[in-house]
């Protein structure tokens, strides 16, 4: 064999997709005299130490815990899932646009009142999970989602990780960007109505794009009521919020207001659409707003034409999609997606854009040249920023500094590093890095495919979160983990923000309306273990204290209605109870000092067992009781 063909393990190690990659960039380099394009090759010894390092700092051991958690959203799941950073492990699944039989959540009395008018959708598209602020930083309280295919926005409470209020929100169609107002406090949560429909959309203008129109929603964090809305030409697609609490921005795609994708393509600029928050809460209370419909919501007109005080448009390259502000305060960053750049807006010259002192392009003071398909930009707090490259399949790393700068003609290398991912990343998050405590240890990529990463499974494959070491100079992959339904975002938070609770507390108001029902029964819940009959309607109250039930047996008639409600008396760290009936498809979890639900129709006579099915003893097998049904 000739020894110069042979596979020499101090060559560098380039795979095939990796001399494409940096064939790729070294074209673009040469075709767009991109400045500071760069791709650092390591041998193949160097290449794993470097891993073995990044891995071995990653590790959790048996009894660690992470130092960070994750929010990830659940995609078309519909649920919330907490992870542990660096270990990637799956903590929990919160259930908020789904029915989950674990928990029995879309099952319980509880969860449908939560639900509301929307219970009867059985199915969401979770996209954004984002959690209240204090001053810039994250406060524990509250994690925020958003519902893009039912046009809902769900509130989870951070103490007991349970969803406590789901918004429907009106006049609009698809909420998906969603972030949340970072000073003084989280007084709001804000997002995008992404699809235009007639206004109202209501049957009429079916046939008139003209008359379709789109919103920015601004919702009460506190009562998770609507506070107002903005009319906007275009579509809305991510949003973020500065560090004053004066301005937010959206990117807005389909300035052409076209319904197909030829129509929505003629552009070569789309917008940046920067909204004035004070001033429009301002003209709410001054009574200068109208309403849409059967709506009572409060609505300002902020589109181009109107020339609207609250809303300014500024053009950047067509179709942008991630808006991201950098932790200093100092920037928005818009993501080109189909430009190979990002736009750099400055948050100081917002001001003089709105006081007609500056024209809107004025804003921008940069546009980096950064790759193929820029998506979403991340920041690690000592002046770096991590954009995602979709179709390069790739983490950019650069300087915002020295990218203004040479935007200014200044020769300098603004890209410092380019990591390969697996593959195409759509968001991508550091820890902390949302925040005014941007730490840069860590950074995810939700990739949206895995191809070759795990073992198959069929055609439908697992998608890839991979976690990156972002400490150091150089970036280091350190941890593929597989994930399903695809976790379109997520959120990192240090574990010392979060004080989740061991126990319920008896007077918490998530069973509140079950308390309520007790009370007018005039059932003690800690004690009672009674059945009260009203008509046709049955209400079987019990406790339940490992290993038993508080109530062995109950009858009912066939036909009755019936409601189960049950308390956890047990005080001790998790031990939860479960109720299933079976063959009622009844299922639901009683927490540690909890009462839970659930309501369900007899409608067969015989013996049907209910049993725990959360283990929580040594007798767990034996928790049991019999429903006997007479027959009508």
């Amino acid at each position: 064999m000739d020894e110069n063909n042979q596979d020499n393990e101090n060559q560098p190690a380039l795979s095939r997709r990796g001399f494409l990659g940096a064939s790729a960039v070294a074209s673009a380099a040469g075709v767009a005299g991109v400045t500071g394009l760069a791709s650092t090759v390591m041998t193949r010894d160097a290449y794993a130490k470097a891993a073995d390092d990044a891995m071995a700092n990653a590790a959790v051991h048996p009894g660690e815990l992470d130092e960070y958690y994750g929010f990830w959203s659940g995609g078309q799941s519909g649920e919330v899932r907490i992870m542990g950073i660096p270990s990637m492990r799956e903590l929990m699944r919160i259930p908020v646009f789904n029915v989950d039989s674990a928990t029995g959540w879309g099952l319980t009395n509880e969860s449908k009142a939560i639900r509301g008018a929307s219970d009867k959708f059985l199915c969401g598209d979770a996209h954004h999970p984002h959690m209240s602020m204090v001053d810039g930083k994250y406060d524990g309280k509250y994690v925020f989602i958003n519902d893009k295919l039912n046009t809902r926005v769900a509130r989870i409470r951070c103490d007991i990780m349970k969803c406590d209020k789901i918004l429907d929100v009106p006049n609009v169609q698809a909420i998906h960007g969603l972030r949340v107002q970072k000073v003084p406090h989280t007084k709001y949560v804000l997002c995008n109505g992404e699809f235009r429909v007639p206004t109202p959309n209501d049957g009429r203008d079916l046939n008139d794009p003209t008359k379709y129109t789109t919103m920015y929603n601004v919702i009460d964090a506190e009562s998770m009521e609507m506070a107002f809305q903005i009319i906007v030409d275009g579509n809305l697609d991510n949003t973020d919020a500065d560090y004053t609490g004066r301005f937010a921005a959206s990117t807005c795609y389909n300035s052409e207001g076209g319904v197909t994708l030829a129509e929505t393509m003629r552009n070569e600029r789309d917008w940046v659409v920067v909204f004035d928050l004070l001033a429009a809460e301002k003209a709410v209370k001054d009574g200068k707003a109208t309403t849409i419909g059967d709506s009572k919501v409060p609505v300002l007109d902020g589109r181009k034409k109107a020339n609207s005080p609250y809303t300014r448009y500024i053009p950047v390259p067509k179709s942008p999609h991630g808006l991201n502000t950098s932790p200093d305060g100092k920037y928005f960053v818009a993501n080109g997606k189909l430009s190979p750049t990002v736009s750099i807006i400055a948050i100081d010259k917002l001001s003089d854009l709105f006081a007609g002192k500056i024209k809107e392009r004025d804003a921008v003071i940069a546009e980096p040249e950064l790759g193929l398909g820029p998506l979403h930009t991340a920041f690690d707090g000592r002046g770096n920023a991590y954009t995602t490259l979709f179709i390069d399949s790739q983490i950019a790393k650069w300087n915002v500094e020295d990218a203004i700068k040479a935007y200014n003609g200044e020769k300098i290398n603004y890209i410092k590093q380019k990591l390969d991912v697996h593959y195409q990343p759509g968001h991508n998050h550091t820890t902390m890095g949302e925040t005014r405590d941007a730490d840069g240890k860590y950074l995810v990529s939700l990739c949206k495919f895995s191809k070759d990463r795990f073992l198959p499974v069929g055609p439908l494959r697992a998608e890839n979160d991979q976690l990156i070491d972002i400490s150091g100079d150089e970036m280091k992959l350190v941890h593929d983990g597989p994930a399903f339904a695809e976790p379109h975002d997520c959120m990192i938070v240090h574990r010392s923000k979060m004080k989740p609770s061991k126990l319920w507390t008896r007077d918490d108001p998530f069973f509140a309306g079950t308390v309520a029902m007790a009370k007018k029964d005039g059932i003690t819940l800690e004690t009672d273990n009674k059945v009260i009959r009203d008509g046709k309607k049955v209400r079987v109250y019990m406790t339940s204290i490992a290993p038993n039930f508080g109530m062995g047996e109950f009858t009912v008639k066939q036909g009755d209605e019936v409601t189960v409600t049950v308390t956890n008396l047990d005080s001790i760290e998790d031990v939860t109870h479960g109720f299933a009936m079976t063959n009622h498809g009844v299922s639901m979890e009683i927490g540690p000092q909890a009462t839970s639900s659930v309501t369900f129709t007899a409608d067969q006579p015989g013996v049907f067992w209910y049993y725990c099915h959360w283990f929580c003893h040594a007798l767990h097998m034996e928790m049991r009781g019999r429903m006997l049904v007479e027959k009508a």
